[in-house]
């Protein structure tokens, strides 16, 4: 991990502050578009009995509405501690606690140690990490069927917003960057690991794209 994304600076980014925003807002509309799309998705392709694997799943929404659409169990892995509590409190509400099993660990350094599952889903995650074709890699390595993905979509205007924003995140000193991978690489990553694009929904700023494992 470099020093422009340190752990500090994820925690300053993902805040238990953020984290208890991102909550109330759940509670008040659902889940955002971008979540909302991935979870429609996975409901078209059929959720019933599948196990989910959710890499940077952050309060756990997207994991819920899974579950209560027929996923099996679900896992959550968390690169910082500050969403927990929060994650806690809403997998109660619902009544999943003994249905989601929530990590904090770097999964690209520590994959090997966790097991596959059915669906594994990184929504808006590769642009918070600076070693993609690891990251993208050891998520295409889990993914028994089923790889769901989200990231910015590339456009130059989205490189320049983006750009702007990193300059002024280096100006206040941090220690957090955002990526704008390049869309092809991302997605020749994940085929080199034997899964085939069967989505590519482009978004005004975030691409959506699934990938299926290979017969």
């Amino acid at each position: 991990m470099t020093d422009c994304c340190s752990p500090k600076g994820y925690k300053w980014v993902f805040s238990e502050r953020s984290a208890r925003a991102e909550a109330r807002r759940y509670r008040r509309r659902g889940l955002d578009g971008t979540s909302r799309r991935i979870v429609d998705f996975l409901k078209s392709q059929g959720v019933e009995g599948r196990t989910v694997l959710e890499v940077g799943g952050g309060i756990g929404t997207v994991q819920i509405e899974l579950l209560k659409a027929g996923a099996a169990r679900a896992v959550s892995i968390e690169l910082t501690p500050t969403y927990e509590d929060v994650a806690a409190r809403l997998l109660s509400d619902a009544g999943l606690t003994d249905r989601v099993e929530r990590k904090v660990t770097d999964f690209a350094q520590a994959a090997s140690q966790v097991e596959g599952a059915d669906v594994v889903i990184m929504n808006r995650v590769i642009c918070c990490y600076p070693d993609m074709p690891r990251l993208a890699g050891a998520a295409a390595d889990r993914a028994r069927q089923l790889l769901v993905l989200s990231y910015p979509t590339g456009a130059w205007w989205m490189r320049a917003g983006l750009g702007i924003s990193n300059l002024l995140l280096w100006l206040l000193r941090r220690e957090f960057h955002i990526f704008v991978h390049p869309p092809e690489e991302i997605i020749a990553t994940t085929k080199r690991r034997g899964l085939e694009p069967i989505l590519d929904q482009r978004g005004p700023v975030w691409t959506v794209a699934a990938l299926r494992r290979s017969a």
